[in-house]
Parts: structure tokens; C-alpha cells; sequence
């Protein structure tokens, strides 16, 4: 479900150069040649070649600027000014990582002319540029080591699923429906904020839109929707093909919300009294949720906008993004259990999740039918969005291993997770930070690519 990244992608080098040394340039535009070959494999890329004078430059960064693209790509080919670097950046002012890629390991001391020396000079202007975008403004990162290494492009890589993902949240559009769960003081969230520190969109949604929709819900559609379900779950014998009816038929209208305010994650809750139409909606969207959240359109309960923002970014890297709480520290084996009660992202469970009929929805109204599943055995990474006191963001996470073993049967989602600290010390340690307490759960180990995601979001990322 992640928007493919657009890239510019630039070589550098000087003018003066290529009258002096014979094919030096033509060697050069090989190695460009190479590094856009290997961006293109996850990303759309936007390219003008070698950049050599300040006046390429200045088209360069507007070519980037026209082009809108979401990163910039400096590789340093061989020396250049940063007079003729800084013009191509300053237009379209996103990030940009400087590739210092050396074609060579080591140059043949006793053989090596000056032509061949600059064929292999990209260490000698990257202080230089470095020095120069500092003092702009301009947010940079450098990748230093070989052109021909998959090390090198291992980490590029890593740059690219974090394009790829800041580029998908920028462009995402969170529904929130209904409000926050009261007294949660720590999941409160300033909408305008998410706009203006991530660029996502928030659309405020109204019980009302999604009572209209189930109302509308088609017998075919809900049929439909319950084989998806038989075929996704096993049923607990506290399920009943009859018991699927609603959750069914709210699953289809959630559907729709979806289609038709074009929403690319959730976050939602509402108490409803009484038995009251709101009530029943509540009750019935864990089965809905679940199935969006499997799908690419993550769903956080209690109106965690902010959890929503993570477990989006964990689906854009592929690693799912569960909505998850701490809930039991054991000391005996050495682990954390931690789950949540409503939607999980069951497209990352280790078997097939089961469907558990609830008389009773602890701490919130209503009942009905929840789901209960492990993230599947193997490394995992719980990623956590919070707000400093002066109101920016801050991205926390922490890579461990999901154990085998015996959960909770309680219609929840939990899983045995183990950190690199002893549960009482992580605990401490998480909680230093300040975290909202609820985190996006994903499988593989993430945190790299996370502190990436940060940097180009602009926001503080503390690994714990």
C-alpha cells in the first residue's frame, strides 16, 4: 500500500575537468549511469545528469522543484564547487543524501595519474558540501564507501524504504472518527500539528457517516463479507454464523467510509449508552477494522491518532504495525506480554486468528465478537509516536524477538515479546521517554530504517 518515492538524482562534477582529461566525463556518466539504475529499483527517479557549472545547477534544482520530488540524490562523481552543488537543493528544500561512492578500493599509488585520481576523487569535496548545506539550511545525510558494494547500497536501500515511507505518510489521509477515549490525556492530539510536522491530512468523521453507509450495506455485500471472514478466522464456539450478521454488515459500511472519504488509516472510537445505534455501531467494528488494517489501512481504537501515524508507517515498510499496549511483565521467562483488545494487523500473525465472542467489552460499552491472534514467532520492532512538551513529535522504538508460548484467551491480541533489557529495566527505560502508551508492533527488525524515517520527517527518533 506505500507510494513509490520520486527521486532526484544528480552527479557532480567540474567543468574545467573534461577538456583537460580525455573520457573522463564519459567515465563519470557511467557511474551516474549506475547509481540511477540502482535508485530506479525503488523509486521513480528524476535525473539531469552531471551538474558541472552553477548555472546547470540552478536548472537542476528546478527541474527537482517542477518534478516535486520527495528526495534528493547528490553522487559525488569527483570534485566539484559547493557553489555549483547548494543551487540544485535550495529550490524544492526536501532532504537530500550525498552518496560519497568510490568507485575503486584503493588507488594504484605508483601507477595513478591525476586523470585517474579524479575518476576516483568523491571523499575530496563531501566536507566541503557538507559544510555548505549546514550553513543553508539544507537537511542532509552522507553515505560513504564503495560504488560497487552492496554494504553501500544496503544502506541506500535502507534511505529508500524510509523515502518510501515518509513519502506515504505525507500523503496519507487519517479519518478520525468519533473522539478520544476520555481521560487518556496522553492520546489527545492537536490535528493541526499532524498537518504541519508530518503533512498528512486528517479528516474528522462523523458517527453519522458511518451509521448512513451500514444502514445501505447490501444483503449480497454482507455475504460477501461474512465468506471473507469465514475464510480469513477460525471461530471460537462462542461465535455463531449468526453472530457474524453485524460485524459483517459494519464491516461493509467501513468499507465505504473508506472509499468514499479515500482514507488510508483509521483512527476511531465512540462510547454510545444504552444500547443506543452508536453504541451498537462501536460494538461492532473490531471484525471491519481488522480486515482494513490487514489490508494497508491501519485502524487504531481508542482514537489514538497518533498510533495510527505509527502503525501506518510500519505497513509502509512492510512490517505490518499492530495496534498494541503493554499488559503483563514475567519475570520467570523473561519477556513482556503486550497486546491490545480490538483490531490487529492479522496479515503478521503466526496462525490463522480466531474470532472470540465477548458478553463483555472491558472498560468501553457494548459487546460482541473480538479478535485474538500472536504477531508470528521471529524479530519484531514496537514503534511509538509521542509529543515533546513544546509540542513536536517524537518517534520511539525498540527491536526484539516475538516468543512462542502460551498467551491470554481473552479475545485479545497478545504476543511474548523480549527486549535486549530484562522487562523491569526496558519498562523503566521505555517509559523515560515519555511514550504514549500505545505502539505499533511490526515484524523484523526495523529500528535503522526507523531513525531514517525520522530524519526525513524532521522529527526527534529515540531508539530505546
Amino acid at each position: 500500500m506505500s507510494t513509490q518515492a520520486k527521486v532526484g538524482v544528480f552527479g557532480i562534477g567540474l567543468e574545467a575537468y573534461w577538456s583537460q582529461f580525455d573520457g573522463l566525463k564519459a567515465r563519470l556518466e557511467g557511474y551516474q549511469a549506475h547509481v540511477e539504475q540502482q535508485v530506479a529499483g525503488w523509486a521513480q527517479v528524476v535525473s539531469p545528469g552531471i551538474v558541472d557549472t552553477a548555472v546547470g545547477a540552478r536548472a537542476a534544482g528546478e527541474l527537482f522543484a517542477r518534478e516535486a520530488v520527495d528526495l534528493i540524490i547528490c553522487y559525488v562523481a569527483t570534485y566539484a564547487t559547493s557553489s555549483q552543488v547548494l543551487p540544485a537543493v535550495q529550490q524544492r528544500r526536501v532532504p537530500v543524501l550525498v552518496l560519497n561512492l568510490q568507485p575503486v578500493a584503493a588507488l594504484d599509488y605508483k601507477q595513478t595519474d591525476t586523470g585517474e585520481w579524479l575518476a576516483n576523487c568523491s571523499a575530496c569535496c563531501v566536507p566541503e558540501i557538507a559544510n555548505a548545506f549546514a550553513r543553508a539550511g539544507i537537511q542532509f545525510n552522507v553515505v560513504s564507501g564503495m560504488l560497487h558494494d552492496l554494504r553501500s547500497w544496503h544502506v541506500v536501500g535502507e534511505w529508500g524504504a524510509a523515502a518510501r515511507a515518509a513519502t506515504t505518510l505525507r500523503r496519507s489521509r487519517f479519518g478520525f472518527l468519533g473522539h478520544t477515549y476520555p481521560g487518556m490525556l496522553d492520546m489527545y492530539s492537536d490535528f493541526t500539528m499532524v498537518h504541519g510536522q508530518l503533512g498528512a491530512h486528517v479528516e474528522v468523521l462523523e458517527m453519522d457517516d458511518l451509521h448512513d453507509r451500514v444502514a445501505d450495506a447490501r444483503p449480497e455485500a454482507v455475504r460477501a463479507k461474512i465468506e471473507e471472514t469465514l475464510q480469513t478466522f477460525d471461530l471460537d464456539e462462542t461465535v455463531s454464523a449468526e453472530d457474524l450478521e453485524w460485524p459483517a454488515r459494519v464491516a461493509v459500511g467501513l468499507d465505504a467510509l473508506v472509499h468514499d472519504f479515500a482514507l488510508d488509516a483509521l483512527a476511531y472510537y465512540y462510547r454510545g449508552t444504552r444500547g443506543s445505534p452508536y453504541e451498537q455501531l462501536g460494538a461492532g467494528l473490531i471484525l471491519g477494522n481488522s480486515l482494513l488494517t490487514a489490508r494497508g489501512i491501519p485502524a487504531a481504537g481508542e482514537g489514538d491518532l497518533k498510533n495510527a501515524v505509527a502503525m501506518k508507517l510500519m505497513d509502509a515498510l512492510g512490517a505490518g504495525g499492530s495496534y498494541t499496549e503493554f499488559y503483563a511483565m514475567d519475570f520467570n521467562e523473561n519477556f513482556i506480554l503486550m497486546g491490545h483488545d480490538g483490531p490487529g494487523h492479522i496479515a503478521i500473525s503466526d496462525r490463522r486468528p480466531v474470532l472470540r465472542g465477548l458478553g463483555l467489552y472491558h472498560g468501553k460499552a457494548g459487546q460482541g465478537v473480538s479478535v485474538e491472534f500472536s504477531v508470528r514467532t521471529g524479530p519484531i520492532t514496537i514503534l511509538g509516536l509521542t509529543q515533546t512538551p513544546d509540542g513536536r513529535f517524537k518517534l520511539l522504538a525498540a527491536e526484539g524477538e516475538c516468543l512462542p508460548g502460551p498467551t491470554l484467551r481473552i479475545g485479545n491480541t497478545n504476543s511474548r515479546l523480549r527486549f535486549g533489557l530484562g522487562p523491569a529495566e526496558f519498562m523503566t527505560a521505555w517509559c523515560e521517554q515519555a511514550p504514549t502508551h500505545h505502539v505499533a508492533l511490526g515484524t523484523g527488525h526495523q529500528a535503522s530504517t526507523l531513525g531514517k524515517v525520522a530524519r526525513l520527517l524532521g522529527v526527534e527518533f529515540v531508539r530505546v
